[in-house]
């Protein structure tokens, strides 16, 4: 950053006002919403190239990561932690039964609840999955410049996500 930039602001810096007489507007590439949907983009586009040999979308990852991380949780659970909707989670998990990765069973005490396991293949693929998810990663973290900005950049963006992240002025 230059010894002239404001670095004090809470908003976007802005262009000088239109010669339509519209107020000053913010610069694109300063504006943090189009930068995390920009970083999000090609976040995703690596994934999705990553995973294209395992026909593997990123909700379907994250199901089997957290089944796979505490098998018997039960649909309602997992669809909640993930924000997916029920109707859209109902099919996601008949895919992936479907492609018998994971398999639902009635659940001990309320017989209405369906907790999650993976299926032997879905152990299998598990390990697949995440060998390329790690070069996935790995090759997100270098572009960010290695750990301990990944570290940084994670934090900032749990900032943005906290409760109240609004700070007291």
């Amino acid at each position: 950053m230059t010894a002239d930039s404001n670095t004090t602001t809470r908003h976007a810096p802005a262009t000088e006002a239109t010669a339509a007489g519209l107020p000053a507007l913010p610069q694109m590439d300063s504006i943090i919403g189009y930068k995390l949907r920009r970083a999000q983009l090609l976040v995703f586009q690596d994934f999705l190239q990553s995973f294209a040999k395992l026909n593997l979308r990123p909700a379907e990852f994250s199901v089997l990561a957290m089944i796979a991380r505490t098998p018997g949780l039960k649909q309602s659970e997992i669809a909640a932690a993930l924000g997916i909707k029920r109707a859209n989670f109902v099919a996601l998990m008949d895919a992936l039964e479907k492609r018998g990765l994971a398999d639902r069973r009635k659940g001990d005490i309320d017989r209405r609840s369906h907790a999650l396991h993976l299926t032997p293949e879905g152990t299998r693929f598990v390990r697949k999955m995440m060998a390329v998810w790690n070069t996935h990663e790995n090759r997100m973290i270098d572009r960010l410049g290695g750990p301990a900005e990944r570290d940084l950049l994670i934090g900032l963006l749990d900032r943005l996500l906290a409760p109240d992240a609004t700070p007291d002025a």
